[in-house]
């Protein structure tokens, strides 16, 4: 007898899989539920916590972890990592200060200079790994003891302001100006218009390479989104004092990085390399220099982290830059960056960067305890690596 024959005949009542959704589409997901549920909490266990006054604190918060991360992002996606940022951000800062405070330079050279270090600092070090192929990882670990030792050095292990017998200059205005309301209300016009233009400018260029693209509506409603955010937030800010300079110019560093990475030939390079370096240099990508200016560029972004955390501080002390770093690749990780390299966005790396804020600031109203902080944010850290993982292999 045949035994096809007697095999039991599939039916069309056997049930279909299931669908899986692809590790992507869940990482979108998990961030804004996560987000959600983090200030569904606190809300509950804190009123306070969705006052205009905590939340534009909490943008001022934001603003350094973000940042640094936004930078850390830029030697991520080429496969390396840099854990020498967060020393890196306090001698920045430490130096403008010493500047200003003890040797009376006006705050805007002091900044200059001081950026200017931060530049060649990371532009050294990364010339120097791509150079000698060395690990990055052991190469920022020397340079964050080195960082911190010069830190601690310039600024004598002491105190010192970011300004001279409590006057006003331009580092401490850093985190404590705002904006007016209608000011922020016509940046805001702005900014929603130059994010709707790139994104409806990307789908042409999509639809003009006969790529994939968002459908017109899709691109619509993803741009509506985005206004209605940046107006809530500003709308928040002026019931307080006004969209605070911190925050803006955490703005100014992602769109800058975003427009890099997504819009100019130096971002594709960047995502190449990380995906395959051996394909990326045999097509002829310069990747040497490629990885030298995301270190380069990574230092302009250390050293403006540094001056926003040193305002906020009001004073460069021993403790400024304490685990950004940490906090920073942290923040990559939740909002979908491989530690491996090739993958990952600015507005994942805000996200998550948000998500560690949020937890620190709620923390801190709740008067948490610093031991509880710590072994908090190490289990954040370490359920982002572990999602990462899981959400890669499906």
């Amino acid at each position: 007898m045949n035994a096809a024959a007697t095999a039991p005949e599939a039916t069309d009542s056997t049930p279909p899989a299931a669908p899986r959704i692809p590790g992507a589409a869940l990482r979108e997901l998990a961030m804004p539920l996560m987000l959600a549920a983090i200030w569904i909490l606190f809300a509950v266990l804190s009123p306070q916590f969705l006052s205009a006054r905590n939340l534009s604190m909490l943008l001022i918060e934001l603003s350094f972890t973000a940042a640094l991360a936004v930078g850390v992002l830029l030697v991520l996606l080429p496969g390396h990592t840099d854990l020498s940022v967060g020393a890196g951000a306090g001698l920045t800062g430490g130096i403008a200060s010493v500047l200003v405070f003890r040797y009376g330079w006006p705050a805007p050279a002091a900044l200059l200079l001081s950026l200017a270090v931060g530049l060649v600092l990371y532009w050294g070090m990364g010339w120097f790994i791509v150079r000698n192929r060395i690990q990055a990882f052991i190469v920022t670990l020397g340079a964050m003891l080195a960082f911190r030792g010069a830190f601690w050095l310039v600024i004598g292990s002491v105190t010192t302001p970011v300004a001279r017998g409590g006057e006003t200059n331009l580092y401490s205005l850093l985190t404590t100006y705002y904006l007016p309301p209608a000011a922020g209300l016509l940046l805001a016009a702005g900014v929603v218009a130059v994010l709707g233009w790139l994104t409806w400018r990307t789908r042409q260029r999509r639809l003009a390479a006969d790529a994939a693209a968002e459908s017109a509506e899709g691109t619509f409603l993803r741009i509506f989104i985005a206004a209605q955010g940046v107006l809530l937030t500003v709308l928040v800010c002026n019931q307080y004092r006004g969209v605070p300079l911190a925050f803006l110019m955490l703005c100014a560093v992602a769109l800058a990085v975003h427009v890099m990475t997504r819009h100019m030939p130096f971002g594709r390079y960047l995502y190449a390399i990380g995906g395959n370096e051996e394909a990326a240099v045999v097509s002829g990508i310069p990747t040497q220099r490629v990885v030298t200016t995301a270190f380069l560029i990574l230092g302009g972004i250390v050293a403006v982290t540094g001056f926003m955390a040193t305002a906020y501080a009001g004073a460069s002390t021993t403790t400024v830059g304490d685990l950004m770093e940490l906090d920073a690749i942290a923040a990559c990780v939740i909002g979908g960056t491989s530690l491996k390299g090739g993958r990952g966005t600015v507005l994942g790396a805000l996200f998550g960067a948000l998500i560690m804020a949020s937890l620190l600031n709620g923390m801190t109203l709740l008067s948490v305890l610093p031991e509880t902080k710590f072994i908090v944010r190490g289990l954040v850290l370490v359920f982002a690596v572990w999602m990462d993982v899981k959400l890669r292999r499906r």
